[in-house]
C-alpha cells in the first residue's frame, strides 16, 4: 500500500508540473509577460519554500556554496525559465513541454563530450531515439506551430541540460529544501530586476491572477514536495520514470482546455522521447547523468521544467 501510494504521488506531482504551460497561457491572455509572470511564480513559491525551511529550523548555506545556488539560480534557472515561457507563445504548450523532456538525452551526451564518460549500448539507443523524436515533434505544418516556438523549446532543453549537469554537485552538498528555497528565490529577484526596469505588466483579470497562483503553488511548491513525498516511497528511478506524466498531462491540457492539436508526426516524435527518457531511467550505467537529472527535477521548481 504504501509503494502503491508513492506512485499515486508522484504521478500526482507530474500532473501538478504539467500544468505550467496551461497556466502560463492564460496568464498571458490575461495581459501579463513573461519577465511578470516568473517573478511572481518564482518570489511566491520561494517565500513558501523559505517558511519551510524555518518551520523546520534549516539554515541558508554560507560561503561559495551560496554564491553558487544563487548563480545557479539568477543565470542558470533564469536563461533556461525565460526561453521555456517564452516558447509558448509561439508553440503549443504541449509541444514544448515534449521538446523540453528531451534533456534527458542531452545531459547524457554532455557526460560523453564534456566529461569524457562512456555510455551503455542502451544508453546510445535511448540518445537516438530521443533526437528523432525531436526531429519528429518539430513538425512546422502544424497551424500553430512556428520555428521560432521550436527553436525556442529545443533551447529550453538544452540550457536545462547544462544546468541539470552543473547543478548536481551544489544541490546536493545544500540538501534538496535549502537549494530550492535559495535557487527560487534568486531566480524570483532576478526577474525582478528585469520588471523593475521594463515596467510590471501584471495580471487584468481575475482568472489571470488564479492562474499565476497555480503556477507558483500547484506547479511549484505541490509538485515539488509531492515529487519528495513520493520519491522516498518508491525511490528514485521509479519516480523518473513516473514523472513522464508531466508532459504527457501537458498535452492533455493543452488538448482540453487551449484547444491545441498535434499531428500524428508530433504524437510519434513524442514517444519517442518519452520511450527514450523511459530507457535512460531503467539503464544501470554508473555516473552521475541519471541522478543529477533528478536532482534537477525535485529543485525544478522547471521541463518541465520551465
Amino acid at each position: 500500500m504504501n509503494r502503491t501510494a508513492g506512485f499515486l504521488i508522484v504521478a500526482l506531482s507530474g500532473v501538478c508540473f504539467g500544468a505550467l504551460g496551461l497556466f502560463g497561457r492564460l496568464a498571458y491572455a490575461a495581459g501579463t509577460d513573461v519577465p511578470t509572470l516568473l517573478f511572481l511564480r518564482f518570489t511566491g513559491a520561494g517565500v513558501v519554500l523559505g517558511c519551510a525551511m524555518g518551520v523546520l529550523r534549516q539554515k541558508l548555506p554560507k560561503g561559495r556554496l551560496l554564491v553558487n545556488l544563487i548563480l545557479l539560480g539568477a543565470v542558470g534557472y533564469v536563461s533556461e525559465a525565460a526561453v521555456y515561457f517564452t516558447a509558448l507563445k509561439y508553440a503549443p504548450a504541449g509541444l514544448v513541454a515534449l521538446l523540453l523532456y528531451s534533456f534527458p538525452a542531452l545531459v547524457a551526451l554532455l557526460q560523453v563530450f564534456v566529461f569524457r564518460e562512456r555510455l551503455g549500448r542502451l544508453k546510445w539507443v535511448a540518445v537516438v531515439l530521443a533526437l528523432c523524436g525531436t526531429a519528429l515533434t518539430a513538425d512546422l505544418r502544424q497551424g500553430e506551430v512556428t520555428p521560432l516556438g521550436v527553436l525556442l523549446g529545443v533551447l529550453s532543453a538544452v540550457i536545462y541540460a547544462l544546468y541539470v549537469v552543473f547543478s548536481a554537485r551544489a544541490a546536493g552538498k545544500a540538501g534538496p529544501l535549502v537549494s530550492s528555497t535559495v535557487i527560487l528565490l534568486s531566480t524570483g529577484l532576478t526577474f525582478g530586476l528585469a520588471v523593475l526596469v521594463r515596467g510590471p505588466s501584471f495580471p487584468t483579470t481575475t482568472q489571470g491572477w488564479g492562474a499565476v497562483a497555480g503556477l507558483a503553488f500547484i506547479s511549484t511548491v505541490v509538485a515539488v514536495l509531492l515529487f519528495f513525498v513520493g520519491m522516498a516511497r518508491i525511490g528514485p528511478v521509479n519516480t523518473s520514470l513516473v514523472s513522464n506524466m508531466e508532459p504527457l498531462t501537458a498535452v492533455v491540457l493543452g488538448v482540453l482546455f487551449l484547444d491545441e492539436r498535434l499531428s500524428l508526426r508530433q504524437v510519434l516524435g513524442g514517444a519517442l522521447i518519452l520511450g527514450a527518457a523511459v530507457l535512460l531511467a531503467r539503464s544501470d550505467m554508473p555516473g552521475a547523468s541519471l541522478r543529477a537529472a533528478e536532482r534537477a527535477k525535485s529543485e525544478e521548481t522547471a521541463p518541465g521544467a520551465g
